[in-house]
């Protein structure tokens, strides 16, 4: 018995410790990326005047979409940002789903609606439309009001786009703070790019204590509390080291929820928003990949590294467990929806590096590291352990996440640096160094009890309250409960 867990320890170590190397090496790699592509765009951009593309008439038409459910705190304030949005030729569409609060009442009195006749193409299938609205003020022209029956966002998305009348389609969450300038700097690439666009995206950021008024991010603060500062150094590294090193290998699989700017003539061929998953922002981009492959066509993912969009971050633990358990099961609803991508050269980048990636990578790596972790704590229980080897292969992963995240929020300082306060970069650093310890653990448990929800059949939403962006408010609920 005791030479046969000699010889577990030693491939179970061997194991752990090459794929540990491959992770950090993937890392490291996407890192150099990133910083030459940041690079390449940060020249390219610092004499860019982004009032020609305002008043070009060959800068292409938006239909902002934002589906809205049960946000009467916040919707008068969320639809006056979106009207203030600096660009020429768009609509704001909000999709009220199946409300069961004043949210609809509240922009009906406010924005004075009225009924219009309007006939819906239902190109994309979706619950049934019960009216559509328009304001009897010329000052708000550009906004249109869907009222549908409940079917979550996804059904509550395609809703929208049946109703849409531009040639790309803005699909945002509602209660985000969007920069004024957000649909400009999104469409630039739809404008420059030698090939077909289908989609981009820019960087999300944490707006917890941050200073809001009017539906506009007035000032910048770092998150009092802990949970939400972890995210921050989290968003910083996966949209600045991650997706931009994607974008210049074209091969990224996800844009935001959050905001997104698509085709819209793509998003309709390939069917709009699929209902059954719960990672509807990620499976749609695979979907319009796949179907640019399988037509032949040169096609490119563009994604931003602008700061063009705040959302309020999970400040309470079981909140945000239940938004990572989501997330996990979105991404395995997705990766195997698309089963036959793997290794497939049919779909070039898609199918030999970027798939294969996710799969290896980003799915497979927490159960892993959770395997790793129950292993070790058998094998010491067991008294049959090499300590040593243990201790310098957890240091070595240790330091490389400090030093991981140290760099990330020095591509922060570098780019657009946003948060100015010299105590801001010091709770920043202090983050980095806590978080392997108090915060990683958590998302490891979260994925792992997402990938067993989703093997026993759980495909729920789950229900997310937010305390909003102004101080003693009442926490909303903002996210539905639908199941798929």
């Amino acid at each position: 018995m005791k030479e046969f867990l000699a010889t577990f320890e030693i491939l179970f170590n061997n194991a752990i410790f090459y794929y540990a190397m491959v992770v950090m090496a993937s890392y490291v790699m996407l890192t150099l990326l990133s910083a030459i592509e940041m690079n390449g765009y940060m020249k390219k951009n610092s004499y860019l005047n982004y009032r020609e593309i305002l008043v070009s008439p060959l800068a292409p038409s938006v239909s902002v979409l934002a589906p809205a459910y049960n946000e009467e705190a916040t919707i008068i304030d969320n639809i006056r940002s979106l009207l203030s949005l600096h660009y020429g030729n768009y609509e704001v569409i909000i999709i009220n789903d199946g409300s069961t609060d004043s949210t609809f009442r509240r922009m009906f009195d406010y924005y004075q609606l009225e009924k219009v006749d309007f006939a819906v193409d239902y190109q994309i299938g979706c619950n049934d439309v019960r009216g559509v609205y328009k304001s009897k003020l010329p000052s708000f022209s550009k906004l249109t009001v869907v009222d549908k029956l409940n079917g979550g966002k996804s059904d509550a998305l395609n809703a929208g786009i049946n109703v849409a009348a531009k040639d790309l389609l803005l699909c945002i969450d509602v209660d985000c703070i969007v920069q004024e300038d957000a649909i400009l700097k999104l469409a630039k690439p739809y404008l420059e790019e030698k090939y077909q666009v289908i989609a981009t995206g820019g960087v999300v950021r944490i707006a917890n204590s941050c200073k809001v008024e009017d539906g506009k991010l007035v000032e910048v603060n770092m998150p009092k509390n802990l949970w939400p500062r972890f995210q921050v150094l989290e968003y910083i590294r996966a949209f600045l080291m991650g997706r931009m090193a994607w974008s210049r290998l074209n091969g990224l699989l996800i844009i935001s929820g959050a905001m997104g700017l698509f085709d819209k003539s793509v998003v309709i061929k390939v069917g709009g928003y699929d209902h059954n998953t719960v990672g509807e922002d990620m499976e749609l981009v695979v979907r319009m990949r796949r179907y640019m492959y399988e037509q032949d066509r040169r096609f490119k993912v563009v994604y931003i590294p602008d700061p063009l969009c705040w959302t309020e971050a999970p400040a309470d633990l079981s909140i945000l467990g239940r938004q990572r358990n989501r997330w996990t099961r979105g991404n395995l609803e997705t990766l195997w929806a698309h089963k036959d991508l793997f290794f497939n050269p049919r779909y070039g980048i898609l199918g030999m590096l970027s798939y294969p990636y996710w799969l290896f990578f980003e799915w497979l790596a927490p159960i892993m590291e959770f395997l790793g972790l129950s292993v070790f704590i058998i094998l010491v229980i067991m008294g049959n352990v090499n300590l040593e080897f243990s201790l310098i292969l957890m240091s070595m992963v240790y330091f490389f996440s400090v030093t991981l995240s140290t760099v990330a929020i020095l591509f922060e300082e570098m780019s657009y640096q946003q948060y100015t306060k010299g105590t801001d970069l010091i709770k920043l650093l202090l983050a980095a160094f806590l978080e392997p310890i108090l915060y990683h653990p958590l998302t490891i448990f979260w994925a792992v009890q997402g990938n067993i929800q989703k093997l026993l059949g759980k495909n729920s939403w789950g229900a997310m309250t937010r305390k909003g962006f102004k101080e003693n408010k009442i926490p909303i609920k903002t996210e539905q409960t639908t199941t798929t």
